[in-house]
């Protein structure tokens, strides 16, 4: 099957890759060991370094020599100061996830020919850098990266597709390394998103941590020294931590062997331990849930359903905190490790639809013809700018939001501006993220220099337009309206904010030169 349309869930833990049927019916696609998930892990090969391993095969050489592999890379994505030094390169998180995606690029194109279009999700409160290092990953890995789609709002489109979902509905999406709460309205396959929260530093990883320094600290009170004393250690212990985790969903005492320099020792986890150790990690999700609910203007008795997502839903606790928040059990009638990928590959052809739909097979267009879709904008976007204070009669410096949090994509909003001095030959731009009118409150996500016109007077107006798709890009364009003088930011990032197109494409042909197995 030619020209596949796909969906990519690029985990923190584990990805996975799904294919729109014959009849636009969503699958996940197993990589080359049959596995239906795919261990978000790279290890670099110590016998020849043009190999690099993704998947479980990396987890488990980890043990073997900790230094040349990475795990948990999403959480660095858009960190413009994160490099993995192997062999005397430096790898960035963009290229480090661009493995993956080649992986299970490759993987699928095995089965269902050449794979070029795709939508990969994202967590909903990743910002504009992060979700522009997502697609520059996606290009390095040779994919055509038609839209981005927001991991709760996949997640939820798999559901109402799948499942009689209707009314106000609340995914509730913890994955291996990132929360999500996202408020949506659902009728049929109609869907409006309400709002999100969500926190890129809070998942499954934060809890084996957590079980981790309970192992450590009963191997230093019986003993009196550290456990841990390798970074190879440290990688089996996290994977114990992992499974001990696992264990504690589906019994009440997990029994683990702790091997360590000062002798054996056998110890016992309870659930009840575990759950007290990750109690302030779970108030964090309960604030975001509450402040969702009040972004959205209801009470958690507006809630008509709530639909979970991630595999670290599986932990008991989570069920009975939403029960008893919402007064009702939580649904998990799906995969909640696939539906992400699976609602990513109907996002893909919803875009496919609407972009090129000469080129959609029948029986897909025809499958999708009823889902409509409505996504909002998950921060607001604005400009630093220096207006006038009318009572002290000085310039104050200020944010001034250009694209307000949860307006309905896509979208678009100007607003006029004006210089500051006599013959100002050009102005420094600036495009935040963020919901404050203070400057030091808000994200600066790029900045620019804009060449003007020389010997003007003060006051020339500038005319700034901000436009989200709904493939989740932004574009910012700034005009100076006398001289009709244009600069356009696609947000195409580097580490100091400017375009770096070039830069990506060079990346691009250095992944080629490796093997990913």
């Amino acid at each position: 099957m030619a020209n596949s349309i796909v969906g990519i869930d690029l985990g923190t833990t584990f990805s996975a890759l799904a294919v729109l049927n014959a009849i636009g019916k969503p699958e996940i696609v197993p990589n080359a060991d049959g596995e239906r998930l795919t261990a978000s892990a790279i290890f670099f090969d110590e016998e020849n370094s043009d190999i690099i391993r993704v998947g479980v095969e990396a987890i488990n050489s980890r043990r073997l020599n900790a230094q040349r592999s990475v795990r948990w890379i999403k959480r660095h994505m858009g960190d413009a100061n994160y490099r993995k030094s192997v062999d005397g390169k430096d790898w960035t998180p963009v290229e480090l996830s661009a493995l993956i995606l080649k992986k299970l690029k490759q993987e699928c194109s095995g089965e269902h020919g050449d794979i070029r279009d795709a939508v990969i999700s994202v967590p909903a409160h990743f910002d504009e850098a992060r979700r522009k290092a997502t697609m520059d990953a996606g290009d390095m890995a040779g994919l055509n990266v038609i839209g981005i789609v927001n991991e709760p709002v996949a997640a939820a489109l798999y559901y109402a597709t799948t499942r009689h979902v209707s009314g106000r509905v609340l995914v509730y999406d913890l994955g291996g390394g990132t929360f999500d709460v996202t408020i949506m309205d659902v009728k049929g396959h109609e869907m409006k998103i309400v709002c999100s929260q969500g926190d890129h530093a809070l998942g499954g990883v934060d809890f084996d941590r957590k079980i981790l320094e309970m192992l450590e600290q009963n191997y230093k009170d019986k003993f009196s020294t550290e456990l841990i004393s390798s970074d190879e250690d440290r990688a089996k212990y996290e994977d114990e931590a992992e499974d001990i985790k696992k264990t504690l969903s589906r019994r009440p005492v997990a029994k683990k062997m702790l091997y360590g320099a000062a002798g054996n020792m056998r110890v016992e986890i309870t659930r009840e331990m575990f759950e007290q150790s990750i109690s302030s990690l779970m108030a964090r999700t309960d604030i975001l849930v509450e402040v969702a609910l009040k972004e959205a203007g209801i009470k958690a008795s507006g809630i008509d359903k709530v639909l979970l997502v991630g595999g670290s839903t599986r932990i008991p606790s989570v069920k009975e905190r939403l029960k008893k928040m919402f007064g009702s059990a939580p649904e998990t009638a799906v995969n909640v490790d696939e539906c992400v990928a699976l609602g990513a590959a109907l996002h893909a052809g919803l875009t496919a639809l609407r972009e090129k739909p000469d080129k959609v097979a029948a029986g897909i267009s025809k499958g999708l013809k009823d889902i409509n879709l409505t996504d909002v904008c998950n921060h607001s976007y604005g400009t630093i700018c220096a207006p006038m204070d009318k009572e002290t009669g000085r310039r104050v410096i200020e944010n001034r939001i250009i694209l307000k949090k949860n307006t309905p994509l896509p979208c678009e909003s100007s607003q006029t501006f004006y210089t500051v001095s006599e013959g100002q030959a050009q102005v420094e731009v600036t495009i935040t993220q963020g919901e404050d009118t203070a400057v030091e409150y808000v994200n600066k996500i790029a900045t620019h220099k804009f060449k003007l016109p020389p010997g003007r007077p003060a006051d020339r107006p500038i005319k700034v337009t901000y436009s989200y798709d709904v493939n989740q890009r932004m574009q910012c364009k700034f005009e100076d309206v006398e001289s009709n003088a244009v600069l356009e930011v696609d947000l195409s990032l580097d580490k100091d904010g400017n375009v770096s197109e070039s830069d990506t494409k060079k990346k691009k042909g250095r992944l080629k030169s490796v093997k990913v197995k």
